[in-house]
């Protein structure tokens, strides 16, 4: 609470106007009637100072009218004849609708800006003779060496020199486990080493770090507006002139048409002022848009707008890339062949024994498919490694070889046994065969297989009658595996860089709003043409550059979520909207037959404002429908 009062300032002149009207009505009920107006003025100016000065200054600055000004004048005008405790009201609610405004937009925001404290503001900077000195990290200079201890957060984006490290990189990634690093893999600033101390370089200046993209980012957000937001900022201007010329207007037309009183009235022209005002409406949009971006901030999504969270549910194609977006971007052995006869497990223990001699991304997938063997007993000999080809070497008194059909087999007498292995070129994989003194032996079957959450959210998007195309640049074979196997729409291979911002082009002109999805430098000129470009957060930094939304997580689930989550944005908005409206008409009309006092119109009013601020507020939690492929809407 006492946080809350810190963070806000405004609330506590609220609260505090709010008791010294309940003052004021005390002594107006115990016979010190003259002594209460003193009470009400009092809470009047310290109840509207912060949205007087706030309405004043835009007003000046900006040169355009706003509903602050509104509210001042009803209230000023409620005063001078002889409302004193109905103006009073009027500037108490109206103040704790702002303090709530206020409120909703420091919640919103608290979960992108708590980023800021996870970076260390000082670092252990190792000199020349080893002397380590502690310096500020943003004075940190490309090439520095730092020394990183157990326990401390790694103060800026770098490479490891000496030493491994257990990174806890949930901060960034959402990942629970932490990760081992060695000497030569990178790590990211703000993220935590639970091992042993470590060296490491400075590999970027303070200003281009992972985390300060990610604050530039939160500053966009919170700068660009959605569309709805803005249309309302544009009609503000204009329907706020139009009420003020509309008062007095209804004020004369009362006294000279209808022939009410003087007080009566200029009562009611107050009345109409303060009911009138759209403070509700112009609150419709920004706490409801800045809920959503921090909900999505919470999940590892960010939004470079208010106006790229709202398109997101207009959205008709998706287009995705393939390696690293789709799939995991490493390769998973998925068939193995052995000839009959042979022993499987000699064969693997080979297969093994070989391939730990290469750092090629097939020899890997190899090595950790057959890790249950655990580890060779014996060494190979007389190792061969035929960049391009394969491998070969001595064990068991022969001679193996790994690697392509051209340079493994040799025999045309295994014909029979390698039928399977066409069937499974055709599904997109790669084929690696095994031979044993010329003798093919084994063959196994290779793919970058789709990530889980891959197939779930393509039938998400399917469901909303969302286009779904995916843009690789392997050849139409393995594309259309892995299409297959996720039930996209289309499949297009064999693209280049410049051809996949062509085609986002083509759709765009097709289909409207398309957003495209991808993570290398590659994809960023498609991310750049798209209407909505997507990227996951262990891209490249120019496919995070030039994206309007990044997946930290980089999760595929986290594109369902963002879809759902505008919806939900969209709907929450046009109920404000339509709310707001429908009290606004409510209110005038009351007014017109003398329904309302000006009490129960600031009621209505301000109250319909705290109201919309509320419901946008809704926004800020999770919904607590899991995730649906099939779901419509995950408001409840």
């Amino acid at each position: 609470m006492k946080t809350l009062f810190k963070e806000n300032k405004p609330m506590m002149a609220t609260i505090l106007s709010g008791c010294l009207i309940i003052l004021g009505i005390f002594l107006s009920l115990h016979t010190y009637v003259r002594i209460a107006p003193l009470f009400y003025i009092l809470s009047f100016i310290i109840g509207g100072f912060y949205q007087a000065k706030e309405g004043l200054k835009d007003t000046v600055e900006n040169k355009k009218l706003n509903v602050d000004i509104l509210m001042i004048l009803a209230a000023v005008g409620a005063s001078l004849i002889g409302y004193w405790m109905e103006g009073a009201l009027l500037i108490f609610i109206f103040s704790l609708s702002g303090s709530l405004e206020v409120y909703a937009t420091n919640k919103s925001t608290k979960a992108i800006t708590g980023l800021m404290n996870l970076t260390p503001e000082n670092a252990l900077l190792i000199q020349k003779e080893d002397a380590i000195i502690e310096v500020p990290t943003n004075s940190l200079k490309i090439g520095d060496k730092l020394l990183v201890p157990k326990g401390a957060s790694i103060p800026i984006d770098g490479v490891i020199l000496t030493g491994n490290g257990l990174i806890d990189e949930s901060a960034v990634s959402g990942e629970t486990l932490p990760i081992e690093k060695i000497a030569g893999d990178e790590v990211i600033g703000g993220t935590i080493n639970l091992a042993e101390a470590f060296t490491m370089q400075v590999a970027k200046d303070s200003s281009d770090t992972l985390f300060a993209k990610i604050l530039r980012m939160v500053d966009e957000a919170q700068s660009t507006p959605s569309k709805t937001a803005t249309m309302i900022e544009k009609i503000e201007n204009k329907y706020v002139a139009i009420v003020l010329i509309s008062v007095p207007v209804m004020i004369a037309f009362f006294y000279f048409i209808l022939q009410w009183s003087w007080n009566e009235s200029f009562y009611r022209g107050m009345v109409l002022l303060t009911v009138a005002s759209p403070c509700a409406l112009v609150a419709s949009a920004v706490p409801a848009t800045l809920s959503a971006i921090s909900n999505g901030a919470k999940k590892g999504i960010l939004f470079k707008g208010g106006a790229y969270l709202e398109n997101f549910g207009l959205i008709k194609a998706i287009a995705f890339d393939k390696t690293g977006t789709l799939t995991s971007g490493k390769l998973v052995m998925t068939d193995a062949f052995f000839k009959a006869g042979e022993d499987e497990k000699k064969i693997q223990m080979v297969c093994t024994a070989l391939e730990k001699m290469s750092t090629h991304p097939i020899a890997k997938a190899i090595v950790l498919a057959f890790e249950d063997q655990g580890h060779p007993s014996f060494m190979m000999e007389d190792v061969n490694d035929l960049t391009g080809y394969g491998l070969s070497g001595t064990a068991f008194g022969s001679q193996w070889k790994i690697g392509k059909k051209e340079y493994v087999v040799k025999s045309t007498e295994t014909a029979t046994f390698s039928t399977d292995a066409e069937k499974i070129q055709k599904e997109g994989k790669t084929v690696i065969y095994v031979s044993r003194n010329d003798q093919l032996v084994a063959y196994f079957g290779l793919q970058d297989i789709p990530k889980k959450e891959a197939k779930e959210m393509i039938r998400y998007f399917k469901s909303q009658g969302v286009y779904t195309i995916m843009l690789t640049g392997d050849h139409m074979a393995t594309g259309e595996a892995i299409g297959k196997q996720l039930e996209i729409d289309e499949v297009k291979a064999n693209c280049l860089p410049d051809e996949k911002a062509q085609i986002i082009k083509q759709l765009k002109e097709q289909y409207g709003t398309i957003a495209m999805v991808g993570d290398g430098i590659n994809d960023a000129p498609a991310l750049a043409n798209a209407s909505i470009g997507i990227a996951m957060g262990a891209g490249t930094d120019i496919a995070i550059d030039v994206a309007d939304v990044v997946l930290m997580k980089n999760e595929l689930a986290q594109l369902s979520y963002s879809h759902q989550l505008s919806n939900r944005l969209k709907k929450i908005t046009l109920q404000n909207i339509v709310f707001a409206i429908s009290v606004i008409i409510l209110l005038i009309f009351s007014n017109l037959f003398q329904v309302i006092n000006l009490p129960l119109g600031v009621v209505g009013h301000e109250g319909s404002t705290i109201l919309v601020i509320l419901n946008g507020l809704r926004l800020l939690r999770s919904p607590s429908a899991s995730i649906d492929p099939t779901a419509k809407n995950l408001d409840r």
